[in-house]
C-alpha cells in the first residue's frame, strides 16, 4: 500500500517537471509501479486513482459576495468634476495615497483691503473678466508638489530642520501684475514683493533643499513673489493688462488713507499636505 501511494506521487511530480523518461526520477517512478502491480490487485489501484481524480475535479465553492466588496473602493478611480470647484482643473491627475503640498508664508488681509480688492473686482467685471475672491491668501514658496503619505513626516523634519535659525523678516507688496498657470487654465490678480526679497531668496533655497532631497520640483529660477488676490478661469493675461490692470492699480495709489499696500510680518512658515497644515515659526 504504502510503496503504491509514493510510486503515483512521483509520476505525478515527474509529468509536472518534465517530459524525459529517461531522468533519474522517471526511472524510479517506473519501477516502483511496476514493483506495486506485482504487489497489490490492479483493480484496487485503479479505484483509488478515481477517487484522488474526482476530488480534485470537485467544483470550487464560489467567492462570497461581501469578499468581493472588501476590494471594491481600491479599484476606483478618482473622477475630478472640474464643476465643483469654480472651473478649475487640475495640474496633475488625482491618485489614493498622493498628496498634494506647497509651503507657504500667510496673509492675514485686513477688512479694508478686502472692501478695496471687492472694488478692484467689479472693475475687472465691467471688462468681462469674472474674476473670483481667493479662498486664502499667502506667498508660495514652493511650487506645488506630490507626496506620498509616507514621506510627509519626514519631509515636514527636514524642512523644520532646515528653518531652525531663520530670523523673522518683513515684506511688502505694492504692485499689481498678472500671472497664469503653467497649462495657462487660469489667470490670477497678485500683487509683487517688493521689500524682502533677500529673505525670500534665502528660504527658497532652504525649501529646494528638501525638494531635492525628496526627488521633488525646485521653485523657479527667476521667482516673481507675490500674494495671489482673485483668479479666473482661462488665459485673460493680456486681457487684463490691455483692459483693466492700470485702473485697479490706480485704485491702490489713490486710497483715501494714501497708498493702500500689502504689509507681511513673516513670523512663520507653513506647509500645507492634504487636509494637514503644518506650522514652522521662525526666531
Amino acid at each position: 500500500m504504502i510503496v503504491n501511494y509514493s510510486s503515483s506521487s512521483s509520476e505525478d511530480e515527474t509529468e509536472n517537471t518534465s517530459k524525459d523518461d529517461s531522468s533519474p526520477l522517471r526511472k524510479r517512478g517506473k519501477l516502483d509501479t511496476e514493483n506495486s502491480s506485482i504487489s497489490e490487485p490492479l483493480d484496487h489501484g485503479s479505484v483509488k486513482r478515481k477517487a484522488v481524480k474526482s476530488a480534485h475535479s470537485a467544483p470550487r465553492l464560489p467567492l462570497p459576495d461581501s469578499v468581493k466588496e472588501m476590494f471594491r473602493e481600491s479599484e476606483e478611480q478618482w473622477i475630478d468634476k472640474s464643476e465643483a470647484h469654480g472651473g478649475r482643473l487640475r495640474s496633475f491627475q488625482h491618485e489614493r495615497g498622493n498628496w498634494a503640498t506647497c509651503v507657504f508664508c500667510p496673509y492675514d488681509p485686513e477688512e479694508a483691503f478686502l472692501e478695496l480688492l471687492n472694488e478692484m473686482m467689479a472693475l475687472a467685471a465691467t471688462h468681462g473678466i469674472p474674476l473670483t475672491l481667493s479662498e486664502e491668501f499667502h506667498l508660495s514658496l514652493s511650487k506645488t508638489v506630490v507626496l506620498r503619505h509616507h514621506w510627509i513626516q519626514p519631509f515636514i523634519q527636514s524642512i523644520r530642520t532646515g528653518l531652525t535659525q531663520f530670523q523673522k523678516f518683513f515684506c511688502l507688496a505694492d504692485k499689481l501684475k498678472v500671472y497664469s498657470n503653467a497649462e495657462k487654465t487660469r489667470t490670477f490678480l497678485g500683487m509683487e514683493i517688493s521689500t524682502g526679497k533677500t529673505q525670500l531668496l534665502e528660504l527658497i533655497k532652504i525649501v529646494d533643499e528638501t525638494m531635492t532631497e525628496f526627488n521633488l520640483s525646485t521653485f523657479y529660477k527667476d521667482p516673481s513673489f507675490h500674494i495671489s488676490l482673485a483668479w479666473c478661469v482661462g488665459d485673460h493675461v493680456e486681457r487684463l493688462k490691455k483692459t483693466c490692470l492700470s485702473e485697479m492699480q490706480c485704485l491702490i495709489d489713490t486710497h483715501e488713507d494714501g497708498p493702500f499696500y500689502i504689509q507681511l510680518n513673516c513670523t512663520e512658515l507653513r506647509c500645507k499636505s492634504g487636509n494637514k497644515v503644518f506650522l514652522f515659526p521662525l526666531q
